[in-house]
C-alpha cells in the first residue's frame, strides 16, 4: 500500500506522461502500468484540452473504466459529444451507467441514452426500476450464467465466450431448464474438473441469494456475513436478474454509515460541499426546531427549581457535569443499540438483557465516577470556596448522587428509545445524538435538582 507520499510520486509520474509529446502508442503502453483510480485522479488535475487528448489516446473500453472512480463523473462527460460520451456509458457496468447518467443534465440524459445500445438501455431500466433502498438498485448485470445441463468442456467453453463482456467471473450462476436459478459454481472448481466430471457435482444448490425488493438495511448484514466476491439477486419468480458484488457491498455500507452518521448528528440526510445554502437548511431545520421545543421543555424544568438556585447558588456550579455525562452515556448507549439492532435475528430476550446490561454499566460507571466527584467537588469546594467540611462534601454527595442516577436512567433511555423506534419501523438512527442528548438533559436537570431540593434542603436544611 502506498502512503501519501508515494501517492503523490504517482500523480506527478501520470501527469508527465500525460502531458508529454510522446506518441500516443507509447503514451498507452506507459499507463497500462498503472490503475485506473489513479488515473482518474489524475485526469481531474488536467487542463480540458488535455482530458480529450487523452479520451482519444486510451479508447471508450479504458476511458469507461476511469470513469467509474471520478467522484464528479457528470462534468467529464459533458466534455465529450453525445456519441462519444454514450459509448463510454454503455461500456461500464450497469450500476455505474445508472450513477454516470444520475449526475448529468436531465436533457443530455436523455440524448445519451438514445444513442445506447437495447441491451444497455434494458440493464439500465431494470436497475432505475428499483427504489434507492431496495437492493436491485444497487446491483450489477455484470456475471456468467450458464445451463446445469451442459458438460464440464462446454460449461468452459461458454465460460470463455461471457469473460469477453463480463469480468466478475470468480463465480459463475446456473440456471435450470426452467431458465430458474439453480445454484453456483467456484471459478477454480470449474477450472480443475475432469472432462468426466458431471457438472451437477460442482453446483452448489444451496448457494446464498437475495431478492430484488429486500430492503438494503434488512440484508446488508447477511451480505457481509457470507464474504462472497458476488451474491445473486433473484426476482419473484426465481430467476437471476444480477448480483451484488462486493464492491457495491462496501459502497452500501459506506452510504449507510454516511446515512447514519448525518442522522446522529441530527440531519435529515446526508450533505455534501456542492449543496445550496437552502438545500442544507432545509435538511439541517427540521430536527433543530423539534430540540427547540424540548430544549423551552428543559429551561422551564430548571425554572421549576428556582427556590433551589436561589437559596444554593452554588449547585449551578455542576449542572453542566451532570448534564454532559447524562448525554455521554446515552449516546454510548445508543450507538451500541443501533449497532445490535441490526442483527434481524434479535429475540426480545436478547433486547431485555441488552437493556439491563446497559443500566448495569451506566450504574457502575455512574457509581465509580460520583465516587470520584464526591471527593474532588468536596475538596475544591472546601479549600478553594472556604466552606465548612459539611457544607462542601454536602453540595458534592448530592453531584454524585445526581451523578449515578442521572447515568443509569439515560443509559435505559438511550437503549429504549431506538428499540421503540425499531419496534414501529422507523429508522433507529433517526433516535440519534441530538434527541438522545435532549431527552436525557431533560432527565438530568430534573434529576439533579430534585436530589439537591430533597437532600439539601428538605434534609440537611443547607442554605448559602
Amino acid at each position: 500500500m502506498r502512503n501519501e507520499t508515494g501517492n503523490n510520486e504517482v500523480l506527478q509520474e501520470l501527469i508527465a506522461i500525460i502531458t508529454s509529446k510522446a506518441a500516443d502508442q507509447e503514451i498507452r503502453e506507459k499507463l497500462d502500468d498503472y490503475h485506473e483510480n489513479d488515473i482518474a485522479e489524475a485526469l481531474e488535475n488536467l487542463e480540458e484540452p488535455e482530458r480529450k487528448r487523452l479520451y482519444r489516446i486510451l479508447g471508450v473500453e479504458k476511458v469507461s473504466e476511469i470513469f467509474t472512480y471520478l467522484d464528479d463523473v457528470g462534468m467529464y462527460l459533458e466534455e465529450l459529444d453525445v456519441q462519444k460520451a454514450a459509448d463510454i456509458i454503455e461500456n461500464m457496468d450497469a450500476d455505474d451507467a445508472v450513477d454516470a447518467l444520475e449526475e448529468v443534465d436531465s436533457s443530455i440524459r436523455e440524448q445519451l441514452i438514445q444513442f445506447m445500445t437495447k441491451e444497455a438501455k434494458d440493464d439500465i431500466e431494470l436497475i432505475q426500476s428499483y427504489d434507492e433502498d431496495e437492493i436491485g438498485s444497487q446491483m450489477t448485470t455484470n456475471y456468467i450464467e450458464i445451463d446445469r445441463s451442459l458438460t464440464i468442456r462446454q460449461a468452459m467453453k461458454l465460460l470463455i465466450e461471457q469473460a469477453e463482456d463480463n469480468d466478475n467471473i470468480s463465480t459463475i450462476y446456473v440456471k435450470d431448464e426452467k431458465e430458474k436459478f439453480y445454484g453456483a459454481i467456484d471459478l477454480k472448481d470449474l477450472i480443475c474438473a475432469r472432462d468426466y466430471v458431471e457438472l451437477e457435482s460442482l453446483i452448489s444448490t444451496s448457494f446464498p441469494f437475495v431478492r430484488a425488493h429486500e430492503k438494503i438495511n434488512d440484508c446488508i448484514e447477511r451480505l457481509k456475513d457470507y464474504a462472497e466476491d458476488s451474491i445473486p439477486v433473484l426476482d419473484d419468480t426465481d430467476t437471476l436478474i444480477g448480483v451484488i458484488t462486493s464492491q457495491n457491498i462496501v459502497e452500501v455500507v459506506d452510504d449507510e454509515m454516511g446515512d447514519d452518521y448525518a442522522k446522529l448528528a441530527g440531519l435529515t440526510a446526508e450533505e455534501d460541499l456542492n449543496e445550496t445554502l437552502l438545500q442544507s437548511m432545509k435538511k439541517r431545520l427540521p430536527w433543530l426546531f423539534a430540540l427547540l421545543i424540548l430544549g423551552m421543555v428543559v429551561s422551564s424544568v430548571v425554572g421549576m427549581f428556582e427556590k433551589v438556585v436561589s437559596q444554593i447558588a452554588l449547585i449551578v456550579c455542576f449542572q453542566s457535569l451532570i448534564l454532559d455525562m447524562a448525554g455521554n452515556v446515552g449516546t454510548q448507549s445508543l450507538a451500541v443499540t443501533i449497532r445490535v439492532l441490526m442483527d434481524e435475528q434479535l429475540t426480545a430476550k436478547d433486547k431485555m438483557k441488552l437493556v439491563w446490561k446497559e443500566i448495569r454499566i451506566g450504574f457502575s460507571n455512574g457509581l465509580l465516577l460520583g465516587v470520584l466527584s464526591f471527593l474532588f467537588i468536596g475538596l475544591y469546594i472546601m479549600i478553594l470556596k472556604g466552606k465548612s467540611a459539611v457544607y462542601a462534601f454536602s453540595i458534592s454527595a448530592c453531584v454524585a448522587v445526581a451523578l449515578i442516577v442521572a447515568m443509569t436512567i439515560s443509559s435505559f433511555v438511550g437503549t429504549t428509545i431506538p428499540m421503540f423506534f425499531h419496534k414501529i419501523k422507523v429508522d433507529p438512527a433517526v433516535a440519534s445524538g441530538p434527541l438522545i442528548t435532549t431527552v436525557n438533559d431533560l432527565v438530568a436537570v430534573v434529576t439533579y435538582y430534585g436530589v439537591a431540593w430533597i437532600l439539601l434542603i428538605q434534609v440537611l436544611n443547607l442554605v448559602g
